[in-house]
């Protein structure tokens, strides 16, 4: 009975732990497939979980391995994950916010994504379209990564964001977009379409955007004549703008002003920013103009900037005249309330590479007296208001100021003014099919095209003058669209260059004689001013740079005509020693070819058997114990007796003479590294080659 026992005792131990090893197998496979003992996925043995983070990053993943569900937030950059790789089984993960899943292998938009989802990266794909029936699997979604992917206008659906409300932040940068999206939703607050390949962008661009806080479109195609004016204008809350790497001539019009913060234009092609372009922004506390053509800025562009903290001007060549005294008075009553970066000099070259603000010596020179200028809606040659102007040029009338140049006038120091569209011509009684010339009571103006895109300005006065008012007009196509810029020019002057102009457009140039101020040093005799005397005019009209410039030779200053015939001079003596350089080489070959073709007919002609010795010397071949080389059929004499002391001239010798054939007419020298062959051309493989081997005798 013990034995019995004890046998059933060890047949249950066994069967124990064969139970236990079977369910320790079981535990084992559920760890290794992310199950819990209650069939719920734990954290996935390639990942590592921190509560509710899952990070799968960086694993190589090809696919998604099964998730806890208390998982929020998913890491699954830098795999290898493609759209089969997404399971089906994610979309029943609600209680997922945010997924990165950026630098993967997705080419389209990934399916089965949670509806509770709040934030997607899929930076560095290669997704292709954005279809709206993905998208509205995702009613909550706030922000949406699409950076670097191959996004393109056509393959985005219409109303893609139709159903996703809740959408404030949506980045398309370095896609491959040519135009603004169109349907995004009103609950948009940042947008950032940097490096695609806009090229337009109409009014309704921005219509319903009015919850748009930041706007980016950096490095894109975007220049002033394909932007609509009333582009921006819609954008009432906009904060920033950054219209960064374009090819932008001016500030677009019309720009936001209440609320904008940040404006950045840096790395454009600005020449001129037209005052009021800044009006009313005076939230603003970050300008950036660096990388620009800006020489000068207009007075009172900064007028409204009571709370800028940030100028960056760097990169431009301004010239730091009188033009600039008003930003010189300005930064100094701002004090250390405004950082400054890059305002240095470039002209004149007295204060080349000297900072703006360290010139107040130089400054307080720039006091001129008033200005008789014109004023808003005058003609050319109206009486405008007399104002004071300190900063080089005259603020008459609101009027903004402009400039067409690149670099400044050759006149003086200066502030130049513009008209706004639509304030007519000026002087609308004056007949404007003009002529390259005027004449007035006491001055004669002359134009002329030179370039495409300038004109050379010549006048003669009758009588001395302190300066001249010199006024140019762009005509557009109606007679509103002109705008008029105007300069000073000193008195001693008589011609002026107008540069940087438009191609195949028509200007009308107007000047005046300015007299001294009765305050100035000195008031002319007649002490008239340019109210007095009318304004002379003249047309020219630039010329097509596509067009070949036939007259080039006539518009040559009088100068370069002067020079003309000292270059004739030099010109002929360089050409005459050319030629007698020529005719020597000639004559000489024709000598030296002459020579040669004598001795070869020597060689040839005269008979063996008739020579003497004085013949072979004259033709030189003296008695040597070297070969010689002959390039035609000739002779090679040796001494009979060889290896012998040198003996005085007998006056009898006996010479043995080989004819030596060259071959194909070449010499018969080979240099000592170069190996012959038997054959023709070699002192002895002739026979070989059917040469008769006959010696004669000469004495």
């Amino acid at each position: 009975m013990a034995s019995e026992g004890v046998a059933e005792l060890r047949d249950w131990l066994f069967l124990l732990m064969l139970c236990l090893t079977l369910l320790a197998e079981v535990l084992e496979i559920a760890a290794a497939t992310g199950y819990d003992q209650e069939g719920d996925p734990v954290c996935p043995s390639v990942c590592r979980c921190d509560e509710d983070f899952i990070y799968c990053n960086d694993r190589g993943l090809s696919s998604i391995p099964p998730l806890p569900p208390s998982a929020t937030v998913l890491y699954l950059q830098n795999n290898h994950i493609d759209n089969a790789g997404l399971p089906t089984s994610l979309e029943r993960q609600l209680t997922i916010r945010v997924v990165y899943l950026y630098d993967n292998e997705l080419d389209d938009f990934p399916m089965h994504l949670p509806p509770s989802l709040r934030e997607l990266h899929l930076q560095d794909n290669n997704i292709r379209t954005l279809p709206r029936a993905t998208l509205a699997r995702m009613p909550l979604l706030e922000k949406l990564h699409l950076d670097d992917n191959s996004v393109s206008t056509v393959s985005i659906e219409d109303q893609a964001f139709v159903d996703n409300p809740r959408l404030r932040l949506l980045f398309l940068s370095r896609n491959h977009l040519s135009s603004i999206p169109s349907g995004l939703p009103a609950s948009l607050e940042e947008l950032r379409l940097d490096d695609n390949r806009i090229s337009t962008i109409p009014t309704h661009a921005f219509r319903g955007l009015s919850s748009l806080r930041r706007l980016v479109l950096d490095g894109n195609l975007l220049a002033n004549q394909r932007i609509a004016d009333d582009t921006f204008s819609r954008l009432s809350n906009l904060t920033e703008l950054s219209l960064v790497r374009n090819s932008l001539l001016t500030p677009p019009l019309n720009l936001p002003s209440t609320h904008l913060q940040r404006l950045s234009l840096q790395d454009n092609a600005l020449i001129h920013i037209p005052r009021g372009s800044l009006d009313g922004m005076r939230r603003l506390q970050r300008l950036d103009l660096s990388g620009n053509n800006l020489t000068t800025l207009p007075r009172g562009l900064f007028k409204d900037l009571d709370n800028l903290g940030q100028l960056l001007v760097r990169g431009n060549p301004w010239h730091c005249g009188c033009n600039l005294r008003w930003l010189h008075d300005w930064l100094h009553a701002r004090g250390n309330s405004i950082t400054v970066r890059g305002l240095t000099c470039q002209g004149p070259d007295k204060v080349r590479d000297m900072a703006l603000k360290d010139l107040t010596s130089q400054m307080e020179e720039c006091e001129v007296p008033g200005i008789v200028a014109v004023g808003a809606g005058a003609g050319v040659g109206a009486t405008g208001s007399e104002t004071r102007d300190r900063g080089g040029g005259a603020e008459v009338g609101g009027v903004a100021a402009s400039s067409t140049t690149l670099a400044p006038p050759q006149g003086s120091l200066f502030t130049l003014r513009s008209k706004r569209p639509g304030l007519g011509l000026p002087d609308s009684g004056l007949d404007y099919t003009l002529g390259s010339s005027g004449v007035g009571k006491s001055l004669a103006l002359n134009v002329k095209p030179l370039t495409p895109d300038s004109i050379r300005v010549t006048w003669s006065v009758a009588q001395p003058t302190s300066s001249f008012r010199l006024s140019w007009l762009r005509l557009g196509t109606s007679a509103a669209m002109g705008s008029i810029t105007e300069t000073l020019v000193r008195g001693d002057r008589r011609e002026y260059l107008l540069t940087s102009l438009h191609p195949r457009s028509s200007y009308i140039i107007c000047m005046v004689p300015l007299a001294a101020s009765s305050r100035g040093k000195g008031a002319m005799a007649g002490g008239n001013t340019d109210s007095d005397e009318a304004p002379v005019c003249a047309k020219a009209e630039t010329s097509d740079p596509s067009q070949p410039d036939v007259g080039q030779e006539d518009n040559q200053d009088p100068e370069h005509m002067a020079t003309l015939p000292l270059a004739g001079i030099i010109g002929g003596a360089t050409a005459i020693v050319s030629l007698a350089l020529i005719v020597a080489v000639f004559c000489w070959y024709r000598l030296r070819a002459g020579r040669l073709s004598s001795r070869d007919h020597y060689s040839r002609g005269s008979s063996r058997k008739s020579k003497h010795c004085n013949d072979y010397i004259e033709s030189g071949t003296k008695k040597d114990t070297t070969i010689l080389e002959i390039r035609g059929p000739g002779f090679q004499m040796t001494p009979m007796v060889t290896h012998q002391p040198l003996q005085p001239m007998p006056l009898r010798e006996d010479y043995i003479i080989h004819t030596i054939f060259p071959s194909n007419g070449t010499g018969l020298y080979k240099g000592a590294h170069q190996v012959s062959n038997a054959g023709y051309g070699t002192n002895r493989g002739y026979r070989e080659g059917g040469i008769p081997d006959i010696d004669y005798c000469y004495t």
